[in-house]
């Protein structure tokens, strides 16, 4: 049975919308699974604009969330998390981010473009003087 809350949605690549987000250091395009899910999962693509001013990014957060998933479509991306360590994620590579994982950002290529998965839509990013 299908769940009348859940719309099918298409995503024209041709007709994207890039915009700002989270973070000022990269910019998303929404691929409406948010919609489609009624809220229970978002989905976007985020890729890197070029500017490294003023982000939260570098600081060790996380994020209020039950399921984070994050494929690397292009470029790469090194990010350091608690207990786990430094990880650069090149293109093909694929991680679930469990939740309240504490991680930051270090460094990513200029071409860096990636998928994110995460549940639910509304999740809150918290972030960190440092690692707990």
């Amino acid at each position: 049975m299908i769940d009348k809350q859940c719309q099918f949605v298409h995503s024209v690549a041709a007709d994207a919308a890039w915009t700002e987000g989270l973070r000022e250091i990269f910019e998303y395009r929404d691929l409406g699974i948010e919609t489609g899910t009624d809220g229970d999962y978002v989905a976007h693509v985020i890729r890197a604009r070029g500017r490294e001013e003023g982000d939260q990014i570098h600081q060790w957060h996380y994020h209020e969330c039950q399921f984070q998933m994050v494929y690397i479509l292009n470029g790469w991306a090194k990010f350091e998390y608690e207990g786990i360590g430094v990880r650069t994620l090149r293109k093909g590579d694929c991680i679930n981010q469990v939740p309240l994982l504490n991680h930051r950002e270090i460094e990513c290529s200029g071409d860096l473009e990636l998928l994110e998965i995460v549940s639910p839509a509304d999740f809150k990013t918290v972030t960190l003087d440092d690692p707990v």
